[in-house]
């Protein structure tokens, strides 16, 4: 629990502060759950911080909620390309995805259970998404999609999670599948580049070749 604050706290996910009139907070949970490695043994305890999403109120602390999702035959092409011409396949996760994208709207909601401070009356202003909210899902690939374009790859017009690059023989894909990112491509020094430009962006964890 301590860990999951701490990240929100390093991402400027929420600022404790009074409560404005005319606004109603929305209430928050822990989730736990054991992850475990291949071979059955206790990885880490994990807690994460949900908002209670169903307390929304569109068009109050919510309005575009839709997010597309990778389709299974672009994975199945890709894999099979990759395969055909022997590129290399890289998996990465991005750590706490949905905690990059940020908020149009205004939402403010209760402290974590066991952090609200004795004596005090505050509560969180959400500065960007948290998991459980509606529009996190969005807010989240926005804000991956943008930074992708802007690293000059094309997003595909067939599937939305598809980004590619070509310059000269050089090409370059990405597949990403809410936080799980596949590259690929023919040209190492092009996908070397692509990663050092999600590690700046984003928190990700190189899980190596694709299992």
């Amino acid at each position: 629990m301590i860990v999951e604050i701490t990240a929100l706290e390093q991402n400027h996910t929420l600022t404790f502060t009074s409560l404005p009139y005319g606004h109603k907070p929305i209430g928050c949970k822990w989730v736990y759950k054991i992850k475990h490695r291949s071979d059955g043994t206790i990885e880490r305890y994990k807690a994460r911080l949900m908002a209670k999403g169903y307390t929304q109120q569109e068009g109050l602390n919510y309005h575009e909620t839709f997010s597309p999702t990778a389709k299974l035959v672009t994975i199945r092409c890709l894999l099979a390309i990759a395969a055909a011409r022997h590129w290399p396949l890289h998996q990465l996760d991005v750590q706490n995805a949905f905690l990059h994208g940020h908020l149009d709207e205004k939402v403010y909601m209760l402290p974590p259970p066991g952090f609200r401070r004795q004596g005090e009356n505050l509560m969180c202003r959400l500065n960007k998404s948290l998991y459980g909210l509606k529009q996190a899902s969005r807010n989240w690939f926005s804000k991956f999609s943008n930074a992708i374009k802007m690293a000059g790859f094309n997003q595909s017009k067939a599937d939305y999670f598809l980004f590619t690059k070509s310059h000269g023989s050089s090409f370059t894909a990405l597949l990403i599948y809410v936080d799980d990112i596949i590259i690929t491509g023919n040209d190492p020094a092009s996908i070397k580049s692509l990663m050092g430009v999600l590690y700046e962006k984003f928190r990700i964890k190189d899980l190596g070749d694709l299992k």
